[in-house]
């Protein structure tokens, strides 16, 4: 709905503001933990610094959920290994009054989804489910094929395709109408407590994956979430360890943009104390005067995304029209969609707020590649 979408608008703004402070935060309290690590009291109090940070981070990563911003690394498979892969966990999160059933179809189409954002769906509707039966009951979880036909409409308002539906039905104490309008939306809450963002997170999950969420419930009836998720053609994903990455130092030249004084300082000192020389900008126009009047090689450009005048996919186009052998790496407070249409094929986007670690493996990791495709061509 028109409200839904505003609501959502809203939310990523502010998480995207969010995420810039909080960039800040961990990088300076990294940098002062680097140097006073072996003082017992600054290193404790820095660590107390960096989890509090955390813990926000985690607030925005909901809101950015529920706002569809959230990055997603999404894989082919079957949902049926996500349930039972749950069910232990599930058990304990609902403890001993409330027993878990679980019906899965042996003959499910594939999804296309991020197995950890899908878990994160569940365990939130799992969790509502536990608040809303605090005398015990019992919470089923089933999935099914289902084909919507202009013929063989939904139960709920799905345009016509093949799904997986996900149910997660409770027996307790149910909804009214008029809770029902709002359970979605961010910081709605019927409990008084928490932050009321699990079931506009699991929304924003679900819509993001191309599916949809429904709640059918009255009050001493228990609730019924609904989940459809689009069956995809694709082969399903194969699981690829990690890289490992030996160094994260450099002595190379990084261009850095960022239209945030705070945020662009504290980049600049984690970059420098690497190794790396570092030239600065607060805008796309003045990047590009500063490459012009850089007589030797520009290695990397880091450069935001969202940005007053020129955004980062514009300057990153300009930019290697003049220098092609330079890389590209993207930051972002949100999943900006502006990635996939800025004709840089696939390009690497840290998201904001990453750690200073974060930060020199990815950039270590970008110019080694370089390094030995030029060695290769050579």
């Amino acid at each position: 709905s028109q409200k839904m979408e505003a609501i959502g608008r809203l939310s990523a703004g502010v998480a995207h503001d969010f995420n810039n402070c909080l960039l800040a935060i961990f990088g300076y309290s990294d940098l002062l933990y680097e140097r006073y690590r072996d003082d017992p009291f600054l290193a404790r109090n820095l660590t107390g610094l960096k989890e509090a940070g955390q813990r926000a981070a985690a607030l925005t990563k909901q809101l950015l959920a529920f706002a569809r911003r959230q990055p997603m690394e999404t894989r082919v498979m079957n949902l049926n290994g996500v349930v039972s892969g749950l069910e232990k966990m599930l058990q304990r999160l609902l403890g001993e009054d409330i027993h878990l059933e679980t019906g899965l179809h042996p003959e499910l189409g594939k999804v296309k989804v991020d197995p950890g954002q899908i878990e994160q769906v569940i365990v939130n509707l799992a969790v509502n489910a536990r608040h809303a039966m605090p005398a015990g009951g019992r919470l089923t979880l089933r999935t099914a094929p289902l084909e919507v036909t202009a013929d063989r409409p939904a139960r709920h308002d799905v345009p016509p395709g093949h799904f997986v539906l996900l149910t997660v039905t409770d027996s307790g104490t149910g909804m009214d109408a008029a809770t029902q309008a709002r359970v979605f939306e961010p910081f709605f809450s019927t409990k008084g407590e928490g932050t009321g963002l699990g079931l506009s997170t699991a929304y924003g999950i679900v819509r993001q994956s191309g599916g949809y969420i429904f709640v059918n419930s009255a009050p001493g009836q228990g609730a019924c979430f609904a989940i459809y998720l689009p069956v995809t053609q694709e082969s399903e994903s194969l699981r690829t360890g990690p890289v490992a990455i030996v160094s994260d130092r450099g002595s190379e030249t990084i261009l850095l943009v960022e239209d945030e004084e705070e945020v662009r300082a504290v980049l600049h000192q984690i970059l420098v104390s690497r190794g790396y020389r570092v030239l600065q900008a607060g805008s796309g126009e003045e990047a590009l005067v500063i490459s012009r009047l850089h007589r030797g090689a520009v290695h990397l450009l880091l450069t935001d995304v969202t940005m007053p005048e020129m955004k980062g996919p514009e300057l990153a186009q300009r930019l290697l029209s003049e220098r092609p052998q330079t890389r590209v790496v993207f930051m972002s407070g949100y999943n900006d969609e502006r990635l996939s249409d800025s004709g840089l094929g696939a390009p690497l986007c840290l998201q904001k707020p990453f750690s200073p670690k974060t930060l020199g493996e990815t950039v270590r990791s970008v110019l080694d590649e370089a390094a030995e495709q030029l060695r290769a061509t050579g």
